[in-house]
Order: C-alpha cells, then structure tokens, then sequence
C-alpha cells in the first residue's frame, strides 16, 4: 500500500461481496453471515465505510453475469461512478471458480475503477502477481471440475441402479428409505390426479392435450402455473412424456438407458407406450377453449342440415340474458339462427334417459359380464404364455447380436447392433411388465365390473351430477358417433354405442325397456338376497 492510499483510507467507501454455493447453504448454514463478519472485522481495521453488501448463493464457477449479486454489485457502481470503492471479499474462490471469467471479472472492476481486496490472498498487479492469482483461479476450476465430476459419477451410477437422482416430477416427492436412502414417492392427491389423467389421454376418453389441460386445470389439488390457475402446454407435454411415471428411470445426456426404477409408478408402461403413439399420431384439433358448463353439448350436437358442429351463445334480452345454440356454418340454411338451449338439452335428457335397461334386463348384463370375464381370463393365461415364449426370442436375438458385436470391427456395424439392442431391450420391459399384467388378480373383477354396470344402469344420472369434463366423457361412451340436431323436427336417430345396442336388441325381443326413471338406483338393484342353495 503506497501513502497516499493510506492517507485517503479513511474516507474510502466499501461494498462487501459474499458467496455460498447452493441455497441450502444460504438456508441452513452460516456461511453468508461468517464471511460478511470477517470482511466487516476488515473494513474496519483498513478503516473503511461499508455502504452494502452483496450476497449471492449461485452454484459452480460459471459467468459472474449469471450471479444476481454480482450484477447488482456491478450495477451499484455505475451507478455511482463519481466515487472510488474498494471490493471486499472472503476469499478467492468466492470470486470466481473459472480462471476465464476470473480475468474478465477483473478487468469489469478495473474499468470501474474499483480495487479488490480478498482477506486470504494478498492480489498484486505486478507481472509474479498476476501470475500467482491466476495459478490460485485455476486451481479453484480445477477444483470445481473435479467436483463436478465425482458428484455426476455418483448421480450416474445411482441412476443405473435404478433411482431417480434429479428434481421430483409433478406427483413425486423424495423421502427418506432405510432400504434405499433418498427415494421418490406418490404425493396424493396429485398422484392419482395425475394418473386419471394420463390414463384418461392414452384410452381416448381426453381426446387431445387441450382435454389434459382442462381437466388438470380443473382439480383445486393439482399445482398450476400460473395465479390466474392455468397450467401452461410445456408441461402438459412434459407430463405426457415422461418415462419416470411407467416406473422407469433413464438419463441419456449419461448414456445410461431405461430400466426398472425402484419407485413405485403411477400408471403401467403399456399405457405411458399408448400415450406415445397417440402424441406421435395424427393430430386432433385441440379442444374448444369456450366449452363451459353453461354448454356441455357443444361441439358434440352436429347441425341436422350442414353437419357441422353447433356452436352457442348467450344474448342479451331485454332485462337478461338467455342461452341458445345455433349453428354459424357459413351458407348454411340454418346460419345464426337460434335454437333456446333448454330445447336442445331437454330433447338429449330424454335421449340419454332412454338408454336405462330394466332392473330384468340389468341382472341379465351382470351375468353377461361374468361370462365374459372369464372368458378373458382364460384368454389372458394363454396370453401369458405366448408372451413368455416372445421373451425367450427376444434374449436369444440380444445373445447373437452381443456376439456379432465381439466379431464386428467396422464402428457404423457396432453401432447398428447396439441400436437393435437397445430396442429389444425396451421391447423387453414392455414384454415383462405385460406378463405380469396380463392376468388380473382374485377380486379384480368386482373392481372392473362395478364402475361399467354403474354406466350402464344409469348413464344419465351420471351425466347430470358429472363435470364437465366428464360429462364429455359420458357423451363419447354412450354414443358411436355425435348426435344430430334439426331446428325443425329436433334430434335424428341416436347411433348409441355397442353395449346398449346389444341391450336394446334384448329389449326389443323381450320387450324389457321401460320409460326413464322405470328403474332403482343402481345400487339397490346390486344388493340382491341369495338362497343359501
């Protein structure tokens, strides 16, 4: 320090800079606090007047620009170039971990005509002193490399063990396993949220990703984005694609392929495989963003005359306002002429309510059912045998490719191999988690039958108290096709799906079907007293 420095020092102004290297640090430690302490106990033996101090909490070494505290640091002195400051810091590697962006970060405080000065390393600008700070610089990167890469090499293996080693996906949360340490778990509701969704988008009940996002955007327990409470199409696409959630766990920036995670998965990885065909597929038109509740059979309610979906509106009377359909297909003969709402919907209640069986035809659909289960279940333990002998073909065709691969020497040949490897090992899972599927356990029927004869005992007391969102669904599972309107005569003949089909056929040779409401609840129409015989 040359005297006149030593003279002015009393009246030079500081601004201290700390660093720690993850927020958790910043939270649960004393960092920030320990090294302002010091650099304070500094100042105030040079005799210097602190004026602010800067913290920061970003991670690893790279550009100073990407630290908000640095840059407000920064800004704090342009904004003030009429005064001499002095940096202070801790040490050098709270500076920078990149010798690069260490000689930049030197030459910003040069241009501002601010000098530096670090409690454990003693900066020189003569030509020895700038060689030992850069040594010093690239010895933190080198540090921080080395880091970097032990702390990749442990999340790498980790992962090829078959744990998830990044930020929890939506549905997930991390806790603590005596068997496996730090593990990912269902977080309900939004789990099952999350799996009624996607299983709702890979069988076609939500027609396209608008319907994801409607019916997620629907439930007050799922996240959402945004305080307006939508959930933006990024993630939307993001929760469609991702592997974590068939109970697989793969890294390909590590070259570490899929494999079975030790988490317990939210649907199966047939149908995150069905969510991938159908997102690769031919594209739907996104659904209707002003379809409400105030509407429900818009879009599905075609016009008897053009065949175009009708669309709807509210218009204003004189004291209120009041709902119609109508149709806006250009040069239609029917264009913008209004249909009151209630006649629309009336007319479809009476459709739908049709649809009931009788309590003689519902107890004959039961025993239907049954039949068919086990039918099925025979079906699905051959089934089972057949996909066991694919699995032997699969690990024979890998053992000769493994050994083509010993043989080859040309890379382009390898590199082929490798590639039909790889895709027989996922048909492999795919194959493996069929097996295990494919025949359902004891009681599982009493489970898959009940929620389909609750369907079809009364379809329409489902639709009335249902969202919106399953009132769609409703409307897709009842009928083959959407219904068609004439503002004259009103509905055409309903083209109703094959279960009530084949119920009607019944009916009709029987002459079983009654007038709506002719029936019990369904559940009454379950609790039936057996002879003990």
């Amino acid at each position: 320090m040359n005297k006149q420095e030593e003279h002015n020092q009393g009246d030079t102004k500081a601004v201290i800079y700390c660093r720690v290297s993850s927020t958790k640090q910043k939270l649960e430690g004393s960092g920030l606090d320990s090294q302002e302490y010091r650099c304070r106990q500094y100042a105030e033996l040079k005799g210097y007047q602190v004026e602010a101090v800067f913290p920061d909490d970003a991670s690893g070494g790279g550009d100073f620009i990407n630290r908000p505290g640095m840059v407000a640091l920064l800004s704090y002195l342009d904004a003030q170039p009429d005064k001499d400051y002095v940096v202070i810091f801790d040490d050098l590697k709270r500076f920078a971990r990149d010798t690069e962006f260490h000689i930049k970060l030197r030459r910003e405080f040069q241009t501002r005509g601010a000098r530096i000065k670090c409690l454990n390393f003693n900066l020189d600008d003569s030509p020895e002193g700038k060689f030992v700070e850069t040594i010093f610089a690239a010895q933190g990167e080198l540090e921080r490399e080395q880091n970097r890469r032990q702390v990749i090499q442990k999340m790498k293996a980790r992962v090829e063990n078959g744990y998830w080693v990044f930020s929890p996906p939506v549905g997930y949360k991390y806790a603590k396993d005596r068997v496996h340490g730090k593990l990912l778990v269902r977080d309900e509701p939004i789990a099952s949220i999350l799996a009624e969704a996607l299983e709702g988008f890979a069988s076609g009940h939500l027609q396209s990703q608008a319907e994801v996002k409607r019916f997620l955007e629907g439930k007050p327990a799922f996240p959402k984005d945004t305080p307006a409470g939508e959930i933006r199409w990024q993630r939307v696409q993001r929760l469609l694609s991702h592997l974590t959630y068939a109970g697989y766990v793969e890294a390909p920036k590590w070259d570490v392929s899929a494999r079975r995670g030790h988490h317990e998965p939210i649907i199966s990885l047939e149908t995150f495989e069905s969510i991938q065909e159908r997102m690769q597929g031919k594209a739907k038109a996104p659904a209707r963003k002003d379809i409400s509740e105030d509407f429900p059979l818009r879009g599905f309610v075609l016009c008897d005359d053009c065949g175009e979906p009708m669309t709807s509106c509210w218009s204003k009377g004189r004291s209120k306002h009041y709902p119609y359909y109508l149709c806006d297909t250009k040069g239609c003969e029917n264009e913008r002429r209004s249909i009151p709402r209630d006649k629309v919907e009336d007319g479809f209640a009476e459709i739908l309510q049709s649809l009931q069986p009788t309590r003689q035809l519902f107890t004959l659909a039961k025993a239907m059912f049954k039949d068919a289960w086990n039918m099925r279940l025979a079906e699905a333990h051959r089934d089972k045998d057949e996909i066991a002998k694919q699995l032997r073909d699969s690990e024979k065709q890998i053992e000769t490719l493994l050994e083509r691969i010993v043989e080859a020497d040309n890379a382009s040949v390898i590199r082929a191999y490798e590639g039909k490897i790889a895709k027989l090992e996922r048909e492999k899972l795919l194959l493996t988690e069929k097996a295990v599927r494919i025949v359902p356990p004891k009681g599982r029927l009493e489970e898959f039958i009940e929620p389909a004869l609750e369907f079809l005992g009364n379809p329409w007391n489902l639709y009335e108290n249902g969202s919106l969102a399953f009132k769609r669904t409703v409307l897709r599972l009842a009928f083959a096709e959407p219904l068609r309107y004439s503002r004259e005569s009103g509905y055409r003949t309903a083209n109703s799906a094959f279960p009530f089909k084949v119920l009607a056929e019944i009916s009709t040779s029987k002459g079983e079907m009654v007038e709506p409401r002719g029936i019990e609840p369904l559940t009454s129409s379950l609790r039936t007293t057996r002879s003990p015989n």
